[in-house]
């Protein structure tokens, strides 16, 4: 393996990998990811609500309640499903992209304090 050093980065305080922002507490969603989200049109045909979910879905840990917002998606994308825009899947749509736009810095927790777990119990509640 070789290290190209006009692609390596020293000293850094908050390093950009892999769509995120890495400082030494927290992790936030890189902001050119996130004005790429949001300048997506509201898909008109199955291969652009595809496109829009894979983009999306990287960030599911930082977007809340992500399976219960994107549930229409799975029965969309099924075979013999007609694509069609509802309401019910604009709405989805528009949540999606408001709370990647709200998204949570994920950080280390402070043990001193008490800890609140929210779980996604999205493959057993049907």
């Amino acid at each position: 393996m070789k290290n190209v050093l006009k692609k390596c980065n020293f000293g850094q305080k908050e390093p950009l990998e892999l769509g995120h922002n890495v400082s030494g507490l927290s992790l936030t969603i890189d902001q050119n990811k996130v004005k790429e989200v949001l300048q997506k049109p509201v898909p008109n045909r199955i291969e652009e609500m595809q496109s829009f979910f894979l983009c999306v879905i990287y960030y599911r840990n930082q977007i809340k309640n992500l399976s219960h917002l994107a549930s229409s998606r799975y029965t969309i994308c099924s075979k013999d499903v007609l694509f069609e825009v509802t309401k019910e899947r604009r709405d989805a749509y528009e949540s999606i992209k408001n709370e990647i736009t709200s998204s949570p810095v994920l950080m280390l927790p402070n043990f001193e304090l008490s800890i609140r777990l929210d779980i996604d119990a999205a493959c057993i509640s049907g």
